[in-house]
């Protein structure tokens, strides 16, 4: 995606502060440094596993719905730009 700085806005959060904040740097990180959706979804996903174990999910896009069930404290979802990023571990 764009080389520029991006900046993330969080629409729901249930997660503590230091992994919101791990996981806004590594959607910006991935939205700089993938080429699609489906680079940046994985990508993230794998990113918090290796940090927080499994089995983490995460749906990246710009037009979708979702009801989902997660793990209490292991969910957010953010904005980058105009692109909706969903992430959230559940068993």
């Amino acid at each position: 995606m764009a080389q520029h700085a991006l900046t993330a806005v969080i629409k729901l959060c249930e997660m503590e502060p230091e992994m919101q904040g791990f996981a806004i740097e590594t959607g910006i990180r991935a939205a700089q440094d993938k080429s699609n959706e489906q680079e940046i979804a994985s990508y993230i996903k794998k990113t918090f596993e290796e940090k927080y174990q499994p089995n983490w999910h995460c749906i990246v896009g710009r037009n979708f719905g979702a009801h989902v069930t997660f793990e209490a404290k292991n969910y957010i979802y953010f904005y980058i730009g105009q692109m909706g990023v969903l992430l959230f571990k559940s068993a």
